[in-house]
């Protein structure tokens, strides 16, 4: 694994969603709206709404967006009926890339997110043609500098299925893809540690360095596709150069 790399591709990531801070707020108030819809407005009750939650305040974003997105989701307020849509094909190089969006239009989606990945080199594939080489889970993801003794018998106690040290020094704690992801989450943070990353994800079973022109091809699409407000989530096997 390019453990070297990781902590640099996470911070390039937040980097470039500092930089949209208000397609942030629109997306997560869409997956605010989703997780009401699908669960109840309370997220007490549901994980999902309070992982999105938990998110979108991590990002500043106001109470009054949050409300209003639940409400939109429990009927309370007029809203948009979103569908949920994954599509899987490959980058540059031949890594797998899966993409998750929330879209009213699936016909605009797909041609935006084929023409995104074949102006850059990728192309859309199939359903399930790389699903097989991800593992849906909860990631949560701390800083170089923690303990990864202390991470590890906190983690375990609270649930965690695993803890896994990379090599420039940050912590991945994986857990089921359910509520167990808050609870560890929450016990990390009493015991003093401060999470960069925790979320619900689709994570490469097996990555693989992209370099060169592949790389500048890739990070190209990657940029594209996240600019499409259908877009939520991207996952690749790819680890792009610092």
């Amino acid at each position: 694994m390019a453990g070297h790399s990781k902590w640099a591709n996470i911070q390039h990531r937040k980097g470039r969603q500092d930089e949209k801070r208000g397609k942030i707020f629109s997306r997560y108030a869409k997956e605010i709206t989703v997780a009401a819809k699908m669960g109840g407005g309370d997220p007490s009750f549901n994980p999902r709404l309070r992982l999105a939650i938990d998110k979108a305040k991590g990002e500043n974003m106001p109470n009054d967006n949050i409300d209003r997105a639940i409400k939109k989701g429990t009927g309370e307020l007029e809203g948009v009926n979103y569908e949920e849509i994954r599509y899987e094909g490959y980058g540059p190089g031949g890594t797998a890339v899966i993409v998750d969006c929330l879209t009213d239009n699936r016909v605009r989606t797909v041609a935006d997110v084929r023409h995104a990945m074949s102006k850059h080199g990728g192309n859309l594939g199939t359903d399930g043609c790389v699903a097989f080489q991800f593992k849906h889970c909860g990631q949560i993801v701390l800083a170089p500098g923690a303990s990864e003794d202390q991470v590890m018998e906190v983690a375990l106690e609270a649930g965690a299925e695993d803890v896994i040290a990379n090599d420039d020094g940050s912590i991945e704690v994986l857990t089921a893809p359910t509520g167990d992801l808050t609870l560890v989450k929450e016990a990390l943070e009493k015991a003093g540690f401060k999470p960069v990353v925790a979320e619900i994800t689709m994570k490469a079973l097996n990555e693989t360095d992209v370099g060169g022109d592949d790389a500048v091809k890739f990070q190209k699409m990657l940029d594209m596709l996240d600019d499409l407000d259908d877009v939520q989530d991207v996952y690749t096997s790819a680890i792009l150069p610092e």
